[in-house]
């Protein structure tokens, strides 16, 4: 009797680099790590500190508690810290937390800050600041609040943009949300600059380079691949625009999933080139898993499709510099 088993389809996986976690979600979460580890639970947590669930929940399991607004905080846990997340705040946030006397750590991404930064320079130069971003995300909202109600004008499309009509033409200046498509904003700022000629650019590029050097890996990547998926959530700008990005590049289709059990084995069809990254608030051990769910079904070979290598490091808050961070500390989401 002869024993057959059945063969496996051959699969390539090539694996965007970099891919994953950035500088400032790494350092986000290290300050909330750091801070059960460094006063204990409760730590709270104002809005998602980056958009991830499995990152959020994994906090949550360790003590830390997420609110929409530091009125939540009982009085009694007001000497416990309470963490900003990286998106960034209004300055109206942190004069809130002052003003309860509450212990509280930003952990807003310093190339966030750097555009909150550029925006008020625009200001100090007499210009009206043109944001260009998406209405309603987090760090829009904190962009915005840094300068006074009025001053800033949100565009979102080439069409916001040609349709826009400030009060002084020739006095402008813009910033952008550091996590948009790198080829849609420079058609924004084409069309704006088309319009008002005196358009002043912001001192440094502002979408962040993790953002940049996403979307350029899986640009080159994508040409030739079956499906492309995407780790990230479905509330992460960044990794919405890397699906829209692999699409636009050649990939056949793409997809945002958030976990491997999300993958609809029968709707994707026949596959034999896979491409594969992940937003900056997605961890690599959700990576991991997706590329074990696949050598599960498929004769798997995966190959690095590196665009660039990141180095950079941010940080934490001075209050926390004094505590060890281990790589056990971390492993949940490094792996």
């Amino acid at each position: 009797m002869t024993n057959t088993t059945p063969t496996r389809p051959k699969l390539t996986i090539r694996l965007c680099g970099p891919r994953g976690f950035c500088a400032g979600v790494d350092r986000a979460i290290q300050i909330v790590v750091l801070a059960l580890k460094g006063y204990g639970a409760p730590v709270y947590v104002r809005h998602e500190i980056v958009h991830n669930r499995y990152v959020v929940e994994g906090l949550e399991a360790k003590g830390a508690i997420f609110v929409e607004e530091l009125d939540e905080i009982p009085e009694e846990h007001r000497a416990q810290p309470v963490v900003f997340s990286a998106h960034g705040v209004p300055k109206s946030v942190p004069a809130d937390a002052a003003a309860r006397n509450l212990f509280y750590l930003d952990a807003t991404c310093p190339l966030v800050s750097k555009v909150h930064k550029q925006a008020m320079r625009h200001q100090r130069l007499g210009r009206h600041v043109i944001l260009i971003g998406h209405a309603g995300h987090p760090e829009v909202i904190g962009t915005m609040g840094q300068l006074s109600e009025g001053s800033v004008s949100l565009i979102e499309t080439v069409e916001d943009a040609a349709a826009y009509q400030p009060a002084d033409p020739d006095n402008l200046g813009y910033v952008t949300q550091t996590t948009l498509s790198v080829d849609d904003t420079e058609g924004v700022i084409a069309k704006l600059k088309e319009r008002f000629p005196n358009l002043a650019d912001p001192a440094a590029d502002s979408i962040c380079y993790a953002t940049t050097n996403r979307q350029e890996a899986v640009k080159q990547a994508a040409p030739g691949c079956d499906l492309f998926l995407i780790v990230g959530a479905p509330n992460s700008s960044n990794s919405k625009r890397l699906v829209e990005v692999a699409l636009k590049a050649g990939a056949r289709q793409s997809l945002l999933v958030q976990r491997a059990s999300e993958i609809d084995w029968d709707a994707i069809g026949t596959i034999g080139t896979l491409g594969l990254s992940a937003g900056a608030s997605a961890p690599e051990v959700i990576v991991n898993e997706i590329i074990e769910a696949f050598r599960e079904r498929y004769d798997t070979t995966v190959e690095l499709a590196e665009f660039s290598v990141e180095n950079e490091h941010f940080l934490v808050n001075r209050e926390l510099r004094s505590i060890e961070l281990t790589h056990d500390d971390m492993a949940w989401v490094n792996g």
